[in-house]
């Protein structure tokens, strides 16, 4: 029988090829008009990623407008969206999906404009590749240095620098190279890791899948070449074990009348039968009997992998609890430090209570100070004086007179929150999966901010100044 058997169903040997693909997730970012809904429909479109109705319908639409027979406006494929923005829709962040013979791709389309800097949080939270696209003809702008400065915020490993309309400038190698080094320059400066510029032309298809006979100085790969060869740094299976525990199985059927397990997405590392695992925070051990999966038992699995494990001892683990290798060097505690973007219009309140949502766990805390703030158009942090003062704030205010450490829409700021219970706390540097963190209004259940936890960019721009700790500021407050 061809392919592998599914609980019992055969798969194809294509379905088979497909799933067994490595996944890359990446994000796009570029100011408005740079071209970037015609870079996505290029991909979708050279990479045979467009089913035909829908070519069709844009083909149709191309004509609508006047263009020459054969013609294709490829932004076209994604303008939908923008018309239901239009219509009064929200769309924070559009995903797309493709693949090639060598990977599967999901790509998050991230609007460009200043003023929906959360949207970029939101799409390359989980991105291990961030396309940043610039006008040829227009070189870095701030919306550019923006963007390069939340990737590098984000922790985001690879950034590709996409010089697009080369066109417009006829392909001009000096154009290229300025802003090639423009760019290096400032990612430097921000520490970002790998930076690969390309010449490109969405338009004409140039260096996007295909190589250009344009460019014969050029002798990088095209787009999607490096997009398929860029070692996907996510799934860090050689890493220390996380394991969220999602949700605790008893069927308790006649079946399995006994059976006991704990489901969750394994976030890094690798889990093996026979391991000796921790389970978070209580601190207790136990030995990993059994792993499960819809296909059925495996002996080990590694990041990225959904699974349910079997533990030796009935142990109280529920929703929110973390399994880690046993003697692992952790850190637990109710202090959590970290960076946040402002999701909300509501402003940030000293001394509010929140629901800070890490890994799969929810717990009540305070938010206790706002010491920093980011100017990401200057790569400059702004030290604040934001000590609760216990008083309140109204949330809706945006006047001048508002507490000037509170974080508004889209403000990038250095938190201190006092959690109600211990939690595991790693450094998102370290361990993204679990590491990142939501703050919740409780009210409601609108999410607030998106946060690291640990030192990031901002800690590197302005360290914490060390001062005196204040351990009873938590007097009467009643959590």
């Amino acid at each position: 029988m061809s392919g592998t058997t599914l609980s019992g169903t055969a798969l194809s040997d294509g379905a088979a090829e497909h799933a067994s693909r490595e996944l890359l997730r990446l994000a796009t970012a570029g100011s408005v008009d740079d071209g970037k809904s015609t870079l996505i429909g290029r991909l979708l479109y050279d990479t045979k990623s467009v089913l035909a109705d829908q070519l069709s319908a844009v083909e149709r639409a191309t004509a609508a407008r006047g263009a020459a027979e054969g013609e294709v406006d490829l932004a076209l494929l994604t303008d939908g969206l923008r018309a239901e923005r239009e219509q009064g829709i929200t769309i924070d962040v559009a995903y797309r999906y493709f693949s090639t013979a060598r990977r599967a791709f999901v790509l998050a389309d991230t609007p460009g404009h200043v003023q929906y800097t959360r949207n970029m949080v939101t799409g390359a939270s989980t991105a291990q590749l961030a396309i940043v696209l610039v006008d040829a003809r227009k070189g870095v702008l701030e919306q550019t240095r923006r963007h390069a400065t939340v990737a590098a915020l984000l922790g985001v490993p690879h950034v590709l620098l996409a010089v697009n309309k080369m066109d417009l400038v006829d392909f001009d190698e000096a154009t290229f190279r300025t802003i090639a080094d423009d760019f290096a320059a400032y990612a430097a400066g921000l520490g970002l890791p790998d930076v690969l510029a390309v010449p490109v032309s969405a338009l004409t298809g140039d260096n996007v899948v295909d190589r250009s006979t344009r460019t014969p100085w050029y002798d990088g790969p095209t787009l999607l070449e490096h997009l398929e060869t860029v070692p996907v740094s996510d799934l860090r299976a050689d890493d220390e074990l996380r394991l969220p525990v999602q949700l605790v199985i008893r069927p308790r059927t006649a079946e399995h009348p006994d059976y006991r397990g704990y489901a969750g997405r394994i976030t890094s590392g690798t889990v093996r039968v026979g391991d000796q695992v921790t389970v978070l925070p209580s601190g207790r051990t136990s030995v990993v009997t059994g792993i499960d999966e819809f296909a059925g038992p495996l002996e080990s699995a590694a990041a990225g992998r959904s699974v349910t494990v079997r533990l030796a001892d009935e142990l109280d683990i529920s929703r929110g609890d973390v399994l880690v290798p046993a003697g692992a060097r952790t850190t637990l505690g109710q202090d959590l430090v970290g960076t946040v973007c402002w999701l909300s219009e509501r402003r940030s309140v000293l001394g509010a209570r929140l629901l800070v949502r890490i890994g799969t766990r929810t717990v009540r805390a305070l938010l206790r100070e706002v010491d920093a703030r980011l100017d990401v158009d200057t790569q400059t942090v702004e030290l604040v004086s934001g000590v609760d003062t216990r008083y309140a704030l109204d949330a809706t205010d945006t006047s001048s007179d508002a507490a000037p450490s509170a974080l508004g829409l889209n403000a990038i700021g250095r938190v201190r929150v006092r959690l109600a219970e211990p939690v595991l706390l790693d450094d998102y540097a370290a361990h993204r999966g679990t590491g990142a963190f939501l703050l919740v209004d409780p009210s409601d259940g609108t999410t607030l901010a998106a946060g690291m936890v640990g030192p990031t960019l901002l800690d590197r721009l302005a360290p914490t100044a060390e001062g005196e700790s204040d351990t009873d500021w938590l007097a009467g407050a009643g959590i």
